[in-house]
């Protein structure tokens, strides 16, 4: 599954796999343990609080608040046709951390740490491979998302 994004694992079974379903499906899926109810986004095959292999995955809203950004004006290779360009790390409200672009409903000018924010995110399945990413939106933004299976 992970080759659908231009990744190939060799490890013949990976707990997290299910991942890359929820991603191509539009959905921010997190983990939770089932022994101490910790939450970790992305998604964690082990517990980082108390190494439990137990955990079920959970789907995030994507609201939170911008813990950092900056603005890019030399970008790396393969983003110069990009720049300026503006990333920002996100607290998220259901516990983890994301990096993320700043979308188009948000005004550079304002972009402020602390500031609430809909994280989206954008799959372009038009190209192999699917390539995705997070950008940072005005809260209550919406996106498409696959029907759950729940």
């Amino acid at each position: 599954m992970f080759s659908w994004f231009g990744k190939v694992s060799f490890v013949p079974y990976s707990k997290v796999q299910d991942f890359a379903v929820h991603l191509k499906g539009g959905r921010m899926m997190g983990t939770v343990c089932k022994q101490c109810g910790q939450a970790s986004f992305p998604p964690r095959a082990d517990c980082p609080e108390c190494m439990s292999a137990e955990f079920e995955f959970k789907e995030w809203s994507g609201k939170g608040k911008i813990y950092t950004f900056t603005k890019i004006d030399a970008a790396p290779t393969g983003f110069e046709d990009d720049v300026p360009y503006t990333v920002a790390v996100v607290d998220l409200d259901e516990g983890g951390r994301l990096l993320a672009w700043v979308g188009e409903t948000l005004a550079e000018s304002d972009t402020a740490i602390g500031m609430e924010v809909q994280v989206v995110p954008r799959i372009f399945e038009d190209v192999e491979p699917i390539k995705v990413y997070y950008t940072l939106e005005q809260p209550g933004t919406t996106w498409g998302k696959a029907p759950s299976s729940e």
